[in-house]
């Protein structure tokens, strides 16, 4: 059973008692409660003993023992006789959050709704199936015809590409994965941004890998001193970046840094992951960039899950042929392939993907524009950058209190994903990720739950709910 030590989790539970009027055993409650719902300890966690998370904390046992109570009362925890406390969710359906009628909205996620294009490309889709029907199924490396396309994109966007450095896989996530088993070893390093997308964390953890952070600012973007000094000291077998519209800071990596990361990377023997499931998602960035892998050595990520629909499961992985065969092999032990129907629906999505690229902008941008100014007018004392691309903004709050912001939201039916989750061992208490890919209305009641929820941050509750928090 895995566990968490009293240091880490006092580390995640920082500032969890600033501004809070609430007794302290309950402020403790509701925000190891929210490290639950948001996935930061992992349900079936063994969480630490009440003497030792008092003595990190600085408090005395009573509090602690006081707030595992309402945790087990609320069915956050389960308590046993000589193995300690372990994290659970309550035994319940979970709150679906789906539309207005269900009383949520989620800003959790960094999403755009389905374009229409897809009820149509199902149908030639499942026409096109029965050509396939005498086949195995089972799809390891990628249809021929999606692969093609795929290269033909990457050819398109100044990287020529043969289908035979194209692997289609179960969506981004998935990529991340399998790069990250088949790259990884335990005791290895990996070099990573901070903040940045919490699963691809999660999925280089799984392997024992340590996480070697740099950061990358709203203002200043990636810290280039910090970034070679990493790759120089460390030798990171594997580097995990997105150099386009980043996630959650919405940055862009320069073409002159991309071309001397790509030689250091090269020089100590770093591979280099490139996600760009953001990378056309570009608004007004106003300078053109080549993918990474145009300046030297890397691996590319890509996927449909933010341009077309996260309900479309295909994503694939760009690399060199010899890495193509070796990720063939390793995939097998967790998976048997990209199911072929949706590979179908893509390869017809591609034949119009221009046009459903610039649909997409003008969205992006129409939701941007208006997320910026209601944010400006709502919370003059907040930092809102302007970001010109990608799905997200990362709005600065002036205090320590996203935790208790997100916990606060809840209350007036706004979900949202707190600045710690997109960092290492509790770090971006002063920020908050907004998506910007919704509509106007949509964008306007979630503003006006924030502006509740910020008048009452730190008069939280122990909310009720079963709702399981998730981040894309």
């Amino acid at each position: 059973m895995a566990s968490i030590s009293a240091r880490i989790l006092a580390s995640m539970l920082r500032g969890w008692r600033e501004s809070a009027t609430a007794p302290a055993y309950v402020a403790l409650a509701d925000r190891i409660r929210l490290l639950i719902l948001d996935g930061r300890v992992p349900v079936g966690t063994r969480i630490p003993a009440e003497r030792d998370l008092a003595a990190q904390l600085g408090v005395s046992r009573t509090t602690v023992t006081a707030a595992y109570g309402e945790l087990r009362d609320a069915g956050y925890l389960d308590s046993f006789r000589g193995s300690g406390s372990v994290a659970r969710l309550p035994h319940r359906a979970p709150v679906m959050i789906e539309n207005a009628a269900s009383g949520y909205l989620d800003f959790s996620k960094a999403t755009l709704p389905a374009i229409p294009a897809i009820v149509d490309a199902a149908r030639r889709a499942a026409a096109e199936l029965p050509a396939h029907l005498g086949e195995s199924g089972f799809d390891p490396i990628g249809i021929t015809a999606l692969r093609v396309a795929i290269a033909d994109r990457y050819t398109a966007r100044g990287l020529p590409t043969e289908p035979e450095q194209i692997m289609v896989t179960i969506g981004a996530q998935h990529a991340i994965a399998l790069l990250s088993r088949t790259l990884l070893g335990r005791g290895d390093s990996a070099l990573v941004e901070t903040p940045s997308y919490p699963h691809a964390f999660e999925a280089l953890r799984l392997t024992g890998a340590r996480l070697v952070p740099v950061n990358v600012t709203t203002d200043e973007g990636w810290d280039e001193a910090a970034l070679e000094q990493a790759i120089q000291r460390t030798s990171p077998a594997l580097g995990y970046l997105m150099p386009d519209f980043h996630n959650p800071t919405g940055q862009s990596m320069r073409p002159e840094l991309r071309e001397k990361l790509v030689r250091l990377a090269e020089r100590q023997g770093t591979v280099l992951v490139a996600d760009e499931t953001m990378a056309e998602l570009d608004i007004d960035r106003g300078w053109d960039v080549l993918p990474l892998a145009a300046y030297g050595p890397a691996v590319l990520i890509g996927s449909v899950g933010k341009s077309v629909w996260g309900g479309v499961r295909v994503g694939w992985i760009r690399a060199e042929r010899q890495l193509i065969q070796k990720l063939v092999r390793v995939r097998s032990a967790t998976d048997l392939g990209t199911p072929i129907m949706e590979q179908l629906v893509v390869k017809h999505l591609f034949d119009d993907f221009d046009a459903i690229i610039a649909a997409r902008r003008e969205q992006l941008r129409a939701g941007r524009d208006h997320l910026e100014a209601a944010l400006t007018r709502a919370f003059p004392e907040w930092s809102i950058p302007h970001v010109d691309g990608g799905l997200t903004t990362w709005v600065g709050l002036g205090q320590e209190v996203s935790s208790q912001l997100t916990l606060a939201a809840r209350t007036h039916g706004l979900l949202l994903a707190a600045g710690p989750r997109f960092g290492i061992d509790g770090a971006f208490e002063r920020f908050i990720r907004i998506p910007f890919g919704y509509t106007a209305e949509e964008t306007d009641r979630g503003v006006q739950a924030l502006q509740l929820a910020w008048a009452t941050v730190g008069h939280s509750a122990l909310i009720d709910t079963g709702y399981l928090a998730d981040v894309v």
